[in-house]
């Protein structure tokens, strides 16, 4: 049997760190286990359509706050309320933000966006600048492997860097960082970890929404 070549940790700019391998299999299981249930419905997981009429190739569904572009609000495009943040995955986000910087520095996310990309499903440069609050992001990535693209704060041009992120992997990006341009220009098929029977990749963001609870400033 070949032996796997460990990947090693890297800052990528400022900010911004990948952590490969940092979810266990037990632990890549019991989140994949948890999509599958936010994934249906009502609130469930969609297509969600841009201000100009386009559809996103992802589908998403959300947690805590429900994305709308370019703003969020508390119920779904169903019109049921949105599915609540659990307590154990804010512990994961504090878990996740304290391996990439050494300690969680307070990080209280509220907001979870969860995007399933088929093949054919690719998430353009984009900023994440919707939230109140500037705390970190936490990316966590299952199944498939994908092309993270990781740009600058300016606009979506480059300098970049093109990040593989495999099932399991954990990338945080905050401080000068966090409102850089990001996107996936393409998933890996086939990829996936056969152990967790999932074909296609799952990607969950967390997110401080800086949001009182009537979508005011807390």
């Amino acid at each position: 049997m070949t032996a796997l070549i460990p990947r090693p940790r890297a800052q990528v700019a400022p900010g911004a760190v990948h952590v490969p391998g940092w979810l266990a299999a037990d632990e890549q299981r019991r989140l994949l286990d948890a999509c599958r249930e936010w994934a249906r419905p009502p609130a469930g997981m969609r297509h969600t359509r841009l201000p100009g009429g386009g559809v996103m190739s992802v589908r998403t569904v959300c947690l805590g706050w429900h994305w709308v572009p370019y703003r969020y609000q508390r119920t779904a495009d169903d019109g049921a309320p949105v599915k609540p943040f659990p307590a154990w995955l804010a512990d994961l986000g504090r878990r996740a933000v304290a391996a990439a910087y050494g300690d969680d520095g307070g990080y209280r996310p509220d907001i979870a966006l969860v995007n399933f990309y088929d093949a054919g499903a690719r998430m353009g440069q984009h900023q994440d600048k919707d939230e109140r609050s500037l705390a970190p992001v936490v990316s966590l990535s299952l199944g498939d492997t994908c092309v993270f693209r990781f740009g600058n704060t300016r606009d979506r041009g480059r300098p970049w860097s093109d990040v593989e992120l495999e099932s399991g992997d954990l990338f945080v990006f905050g401080g000068e960082s966090r409102l850089a341009y990001h996107g996936v220009p393409k998933t890996l098929p086939g990829t996936a970890p056969h152990h967790l029977g999932l074909r296609g990749r799952l990607n969950l963001t967390l997110r401080e929404s800086g949001l009182g609870p009537d979508g005011g400033a807390a």
